[in-house]
């Protein structure tokens, strides 16, 4: 089990070097000039040289790509005068590591990995991404709840009734769930909920978890920003767990243990609670582990059309104002979740069937 679990990290530190590699360069071969955007379209070219130098823009990108990776990394080289600067390991500094051994003037430190500092808001990029975190982590959680509880529901009493006009309506719907995208969702949903039928839901098109009292009074929650953004992330997820469901009952329904169970004069509830539903959640449990994880990152579109203040809305404005950090850091965040999760379910696999392991 050990080599199971150290084969799975492995890969996954591996992806993790991939998506970090073709996010960097992805962002290095786009038009645009980071310090043209930060000091203004009449700034001189000393200024920009000035801004380039500072931001590590005037080195190749092969270097670049290299002293990204060092500060990402756990154990990193400096020189000894950049780690006795900048690393101070006190409250106010934003890096902290200590010295493991000097060798040629070469510092190897072990430290904890930094994601550097926006290069528009000068905050550093784990201060931006903690602060948006929870808002994503919510959002994802009560959708997934949502589509675990009405896909489960809906599924149960499609495949108990067993009508064809029933089976084909309700697969023409999952069909358009699972095939509808996010951004146009999230569009569709607003468009109806929170501006035709507003006097009746009494729904915001827009707004975060907290909102800001314009009397003076700070800011307050407000939950009911969280329903509209929730059902339409939720709508996917809907569809397939509504779809698996339906299929694993009728699947379990017509084993002969469940005739058996009949047959005793247990009650149509009593087999479908207790004997139906306990086999047929393994397909569903699957398709939840992994459509949390990617219920993260598909966020992106949702939580920007409604203005949800989450990890999507900063990668939005990261792209839009061109700083890498705070987007390398968001993507970066983001993917070590999906690897945690993965890796998180694939140990689970390993437990119940040992057969994985040797694959």
């Amino acid at each position: 089990m050990k080599a199971f679990i150290i084969k799975r990290l492995f890969y996954g530190i591996l992806v993790l070097l991939g998506v970090v590699t073709v996010v960097f360069m992805l962002f290095s071969i786009l038009p645009g000039d980071p310090a043209r955007m930060m000091a203004g379209q009449r700034a001189d070219e000393e200024t920009l040289n000035a801004i380039r130098k500072e931001m590590g823009l005037d080195k190749p990108v092969w270097k670049q790509y290299l002293n990204f990776l060092n500060d990402l990394s756990p154990v990193g080289f400096y020189s000894a005068n950049d780690f006795g600067n900048n690393f101070k390991n006190d409250e106010s500094s934003e890096r902290k590591g200590v010295q493991l051994v000097e060798i040629s003037k070469t510092t190897i430190a072990l430290k904890w990995p930094w994601l550097r500092t926006s290069w528009q808001s000068k905050r550093p990029v784990f201060d931006l991404l903690t602060e948006a975190l929870p808002k994503t982590m919510l959002l994802a959680f009560v959708s997934i709840v949502f589509a675990m509880f009405a896909g489960l529901s809906i599924g149960v009493v499609v495949a108990v009734i067993n009508r064809l006009w029933l089976d084909r309506l309700v697969l023409i719907i999952t069909v358009f769930g699972m095939s509808l995208p996010s951004f146009f969702a999230a569009i569709l949903v607003a468009w109806i909920f929170a501006f035709l039928l507003a006097d009746f839901t009494g729904l915001n098109m827009f707004g975060s978890l907290f909102s800001v009292d314009h009397y003076g009074n700070g800011s307050y929650l407000e939950l009911k920003n969280l329903i509209l953004p929730a059902f339409t992330l939720g709508i996917r997820p809907l569809a397939i767990v509504t779809e698996l469901t339906r299929t694993s009952i009728r699947e379990v329904l017509a084993q002969d243990y469940i005739r058996t169970a009949r047959a005793k004069g247990l009650s149509a509830p009593a087999v479908i609670l207790k004997h139906a539903m306990r086999n047929a959640l393994n397909p569903v449990v699957t398709a939840v582990s992994g459509w949390f994880a990617s219920l993260l990152a598909g966020a992106v579109f949702v939580e920007y059309v409604f203005d949800w203040k989450g990890i999507g809305v900063v990668i939005v404005d990261a792209l839009e104002k061109f700083d890498l950090p705070v987007l390398m850091g968001s993507v970066l965040l983001i993917a070590v979740m999906l690897i945690i999760i993965n890796i998180f379910v694939d140990i689970v696999y390993g437990l119940l069937d040992p057969r994985i392991r040797i694959t």
